[in-house]
């Protein structure tokens, strides 16, 4: 066979192979069936199910999580000379890490970012560092020398530069005074975005401040640059598989071919509330009442709650009710609209019979 019979052959098959995809795609029907008409399962019937089925080899996961209790004082010991601690490994770690804050963590303030949440205002995470750090360098200064040091000014006033530089600051002559920020999921949807980690990083870097994060992500490192790694977090990793399911976690995002239901937003808004404070929590039963009690209203008014608040002493200042509403605006509890007055109002995004429920959850 020659070279010009060897093109032909070539060329006819090339040929046939585009007539009958042009034969095909013209005689073949297409699907009138859209991705709305789909029947979905209601969420929390699908929840129920998931729920339902029994975990496998619970009794090894739990030795596996127990065994690394023999770790605790290394983890300790690592903190104590200034590195972080990374926790990665197949399943969820949020039950250890809270164990050996619990355990080995207990002459030090603690502050818990859950990172699975959408949103986290990050802001408020470091005013509360501030805040815990300062009530720990007053009372070992007036155990120590028997005075109290100088007041400052308030935290939620400040700036973050200002912040972080008080977290960071050499004046503090008081030895091994720091307080820890544990960081479930580091690398969750609410802190994937680049200002975010270079905020926790800043975070990390503080000399008063010891992290410990968990990732599960397998691309997770790659939200760093080597300075952040190196410099910044300074990250001691620790393999700690534990398989563990992600029970938690999972409650925050919606399952695929599913509706949701107000009984899962209801046990959402109940977890992100529980991790709130007391006040916080009493901030937002007041709005809820105000919501039961008025159910044609469009809102309670900001100057309306700020007064109630203020009556029953959950707040001190418009500052602190400013923090609290943004804490619940960052967890999507509440909503702002403008009533027909022009006025903000605040409203909760759920039936009254799903809020009914709610408050009886925080009661």
């Amino acid at each position: 066979m020659d070279v010009d019979e060897i093109e032909e052959e070539e060329f006819g098959f090339s040929r046939n192979y585009f007539l009958a995809k042009e034969l095909g795609s013209s005689s073949r029907k297409k699907s009138a069936r859209k991705l709305s008409e789909i029947d979905l399962v209601d969420e929390e019937e699908l929840r129920e199910v998931a729920a339902s089925i029994e975990p496998k080899h619970e009794k090894e996961v739990n030795e596996l999580i127990s065994s690394y209790q023999s770790l605790y004082s290394k983890w300790l010991f690592v903190l104590r000379s200034g590195f972080a601690l990374l926790m990665y490994g197949f399943g969820s770690k949020k039950a250890l890490i809270e164990d050996f804050a619990s355990k080995s963590l207990t002459e030090y303030s603690v502050v818990v970012v859950n990172g699975y949440l959408q949103s986290i205002n990050l802001k408020q995470v470091v005013i509360t560092l501030a805040e815990l750090l300062w009530d720990q360098v007053k009372l070992r200064q007036k155990t120590t020398s028997g005075s109290l040091c100088k007041s400052q000014q308030p935290f939620n006033t400040r700036s973050m530069s200002d912040l972080l530089t008080f977290l960071d600051s050499p004046d503090l002559e008081v030895e091994d005074c720091f307080v820890c920020i544990l960081v479930h999921n580091i690398d969750g949807p609410g802190l994937r975005d680049s200002d975010s980690q270079q905020c926790l990083a800043s975070i990390a870097a503080c000399s008063h401040v010891r992290m410990v994060a968990s990732i599960d992500h397998v691309n997770a490192p790659l939200l760093w640059d080597k300075k952040m790694v190196h410099t910044q977090f300074d990250w001691y990793w620790c393999h700690v598989p534990t398989f563990a399911p992600y029970k938690v976690e999972s409650m925050f995002f919606p399952f695929i071919l599913a509706h949701g239901g107000s009984a899962q937003s209801v046990k959402t808004a109940s977890i992100v509330l529980q991790s709130l404070t007391p006040n916080a929590q009493n901030v937002f039963k007041v709005l809820a009442e105000h919501q039961l009690a008025h159910p044609d209203e469009e809102g309670m008014p900001i100057n309306n709650l700020y007064s109630t608040c203020r009556e029953r002493f959950l707040v001190s200042s418009q500052v602190t009710l400013n923090s609290h509403l943004t804490e619940f605006k960052d967890h999507e509890l509440i909503k702002t609209k403008r009533n027909s007055d022009g006025q903000d109002c605040l409203c909760i995004p759920l039936t009254n019979e799903a809020l009914q429920k709610l408050i009886a959850d925080i009661v």
